[in-house]
């Protein structure tokens, strides 16, 4: 059930970061920056970072978004005007990006061992009593 909820959320949070960047309208663009911060609250949620989750919902899909959304009606920013993109950015934008993922790939797989997994709510240092505790203890 974890996975599933995982698999869901995970998917709604990159199609939203997608959205974010692909929007020509700025309010439509921080509607979907909320959908990403909601989407990485429940991620925290299902690793058992309680207080992380609530002061992502809290902080950035309350406070900073609203300022995000206040700056834009102020601006009176409109949609974004499309321009041509140009012949060397259409031919060479994705070879670079193979050229530049393949080693990122390799160097992840090479430094991180396979055999160490998540377990869903197996942390159990994430609810506000424990941060409290850490931060006015140590």
């Amino acid at each position: 059930m974890d996975l599933i909820v995982f698999l869901i959320f995970a998917t709604v949070a990159v199609v939203c970061a997608i959205n974010v960047v692909v929007q020509t309208h700025p309010i439509s663009s921080a509607i979907s920056l909320v959908g990403v911060m909601g989407s990485l609250a429940v991620l925290y949620l299902l690793l058992g970072a309680e207080f992380i989750a609530a002061a992502q919902v809290i902080v950035y899909a309350g406070a900073i978004m609203v300022l995000f959304v206040f700056v834009i009606m102020l601006l009176n920013a409109g949609t974004e005007a499309r321009k041509g993109r140009s012949l060397m950015a259409q031919s060479l934008g994705v070879p670079l990006l193979i050229l530049f993922l393949v080693p990122v790939v390799w160097l992840v797989q090479r430094l991180f061992p396979e055999n160490v997994s998540v377990r869903f709510g197996g942390f159990r240092g994430g609810s506000a009593q424990d941060v409290g505790r850490a931060l006015l203890t140590t």
